[in-house]
């Protein structure tokens, strides 16, 4: 095993090129887990180098509700009414604390990320 620390664009593109020749390795042998260890690196050098923001609260909801197969309808009991939905789906109206406890519960959301703020559509 000859692993190395990932310091630059170098190094990443190196470990994953090592990453694509250990992939199959069987489970339980020292190449399986010289893979774990450079997939444990390439995530940490992904995540300093490549951030992916979270979505807003209202695409985290439309994500996960085409993930469930849910319709606008299926969060009345969580949002109100079915155009009190549609004004917040389609940001014309802010959560309230009381429907992101809801979708919370509903739709195994952090509540961190429903809180977030995001920009109303006029």
């Amino acid at each position: 095993m000859n692993i190395k620390p990932i310091k630059t664009e170098s190094d990443y593109r190196l470990t994953l090129q090592m990453l694509d020749n250990l992939f199959d390795a069987p489970i339980g042998t020292p190449e399986s887990d010289e893979a774990d260890l450079l997939a444990l690196m390439i995530d940490e050098y992904e995540k300093e180098h490549y951030p992916i923001e979270a979505p807003d609260p209202i695409e985290a909801i439309k994500i996960r509700m085409e993930e469930m197969q849910l319709k606008q309808i299926d969060l009345v009991n969580e949002i109100g009414g079915k155009s009190r939905v549609s004004e917040i789906l389609n940001k014309k109206r802010k959560l309230t604390v009381e429907m992101i406890r809801k979708l919370t519960a509903r739709l195994n959301l952090s509540p961190g990320l429903l809180i977030a703020d995001y920009q109303l559509v006029k």
